[in-house]
């Protein structure tokens, strides 16, 4: 098994030990026949295309590569962006002993061999160890924490590679230990730069065959960044262009070589979260282009429909809500389609819905009313539920005072009635604030009117029910008495009324209307 051209793991664990100065023994040495990329790989840091923010002079690249300053590296970026090309360096320029080990083969007795050879080795005197480890994040917990006493002491310096973020892949008290540097996709100038060497450079192609302009902006172009991939496409097209007896890579030859371009997404990595995020964060900006980008380039990369149909229905009522109720349906009904049609049609689907909520009114009232919500019954607000409210459909339950005073809302001629439904340590809060945004204003305007007749005019209901009317029960929540002109609730000629839910039970019948429907008050 080949260590991506680097190091033969050809000892168990996939570990390979290369001796000081980088010896010819440790070493895999490029050969005419290796993959261009391994051919090109830099013979110095000043060959080095890209991450200029980490090659000024003094800078721990510098330091990490001529071993001025022993110091344990992890080094984070997408592929192709030259985390083993470093350990290359490193290995090669440093007068010490050099292991690499991968994570996808190794386990916690190779890294313990490695430590206990590495520590004998210190104390007689030999050379300090470097251990290069790549793919760290695919390390579990346990093995990460095999590290930890040896990288503190400087019994081995760590050079570990990933292209996972590493503050949610590697364990703290290790990311501690290290200095991060953070590798950048290299721009299409620099992947440029590194064509152009490939083609003319002996180590590479040599000068045998040319490339045209636009073959060489579409190999940069769908690279994404990725050098290793750049170079892997150039040198295919090269074989190809030379099957066909000609020196010269056009652009029908390059686009055989590579048609899809690199897309930057990996569903169980960084790119998949920073990816969504900015898939909301265009939804809620009210960018339909952007969100189509960010849609596209989640299918592009294989990303589960589904995953993408809950992020739309989320977003439906996290942030447009009720400026326009019918985004929820529009987002259930691409969720829907996903479920019974797929891939690839149901990218229509999911494409609707995405232009439909970008450019729909927005609004966060319900996100922020359900937050102040479950806040407040996480501090320990509300009490115990109002006895009116109680369910009164079970034999006994109009014995403990259930449903006593409840008034059904249907049979006043507005459909509310004044009525206490928070418990008592409630009353009084506004949880829902509606905008004036879309169908929203609507809501706003109509909001304070209910909340006036079901509080009471002053704005802030007191004991459900008001003052009790002479001759009433004294169960709390009793109704006041009955406005001048005002007809009772479930007097004769009115429905009888039904609690929904009670299987057919009639709630308690108030004695009174308070609502204010009579003395004019406000009509929701």
């Amino acid at each position: 098994m080949d260590f991506d051209g680097l190091f033969p793991l050809d000892r168990p664990g996939g570990v390979r030990t290369a001796s000081p100065a980088g010896a010819e023994s440790g070493l895999t040495r490029a050969t005419a026949d290796s993959p261009l990329p391994v051919r090109m790989r830099p013979a110095g840091i000043d060959e080095l295309v890209g991450q200029r923010h980490l090659l000024a002079p003094g800078a721990p690249l510098r330091q990490l590569v001529t071993g001025t300053t022993p110091m344990s590296v992890i080094l984070w970026g997408p592929p192709g962006t030259g985390k083993t090309t470093i350990a290359h360096l490193v290995a090669a320029a440093t007068d010490r002993t050099f292991v690499a080990m991968s994570a996808l083969t190794a386990g916690v007795k190779d890294v313990r061999a490695v430590i206990d050879t590495a520590r004998r080795e210190r104390r007689a005197g030999g050379s300090p160890t470097v251990l290069f480890i790549d793919e760290v994040h695919r390390f579990s917990k346990t093995q990460q924490d095999s590290l930890l006493a040896a990288v503190e002491d400087r019994t081995v310096t760590l050079l570990a590679a990933t292209t996972e973020n590493p503050y949610f892949s590697v364990i703290s008290p290790l990311l501690s230990r290290c200095v991060l540097l953070t590798l950048q996709a290299l721009d299409e100038d620099d992947v440029r730069h590194l064509i152009r060497r490939a083609v003319t450079d002996e180590r590479g192609l040599g000068g045998a065959v040319t490339l045209a302009a636009e073959a060489e902006d579409h190999l940069v172009r769908l690279a994404g960044g990725d050098v290793r991939k750049a170079l892997t496409a150039l040198e295919a097209a090269a074989a190809s262009a030379t099957a066909q007896g000609s020196t010269e890579i056009d652009l029908a030859t390059a686009e055989k070589a590579v048609d899809v371009a690199a897309v930057r997404y990996d569903r169980d990595g960084d790119a998949h979260y920073d990816v969504t995020s900015a898939f909301i964060k265009s939804m809620r900006g009210s960018d339909p282009d952007a969100a189509l980008h960010w849609l596209a380039r989640m299918l592009v990369a294989g990303e589960d429909p589904r995953f993408i149909a809950r992020r739309i229905v989320i977003f439906a009522s996290e942030d447009v809500g009720m400026a326009d109720p019918q985004a929820l349906l529009v987002a259930t009904a691409a969720a829907q389609a996903v479920q019974s049609v797929g891939l690839p049609e149901a990218q229509l689907n999911l494409a609707q819905a995405v232009v439909h909520l970008a450019t729909a009114a927005k609004s966060n009232t319900v996100t922020t009313a359900i937050s102040a919500a479950i806040a407040d019954v996480r501090a320990g607000r509300g009490g115990p539920v109002p006895p009116h409210l109680r369910d009164a459909h079970y034999p006994g339950s109009r014995g403990l005072g259930h449903g006593k005073g409840y008034r059904y809302p249907h049979d006043d001629p507005r459909g509310v009635v004044r009525q206490q439904y928070v418990p008592d340590d409630l009353i009084g809060a506004d949880y829902y604030t509606p905008t004036d945004h879309g169908a929203e204003r609507a809501v706003a305007e109509r909001l304070p009117r209910l909340r006036r007749i079901v509080r009471g005019s002053g704005g802030s209901a007191g004991p459900a029910g008001g003052a009790r009317s002479p001759g009433a029960s004294g169960s709390a929540g009793a109704p006041p008495p009955v406005p001048p002109g005002a007809s009772p609730v479930g007097a004769p000629g009115t429905s009888p009324a039904v609690a929904p839910g009670s299987a057919g039970t009639s709630p308690e019948v108030p004695e009174g209307d308070d609502s204010g429907a009579a003395a004019g008050e406000d009509q929701p």
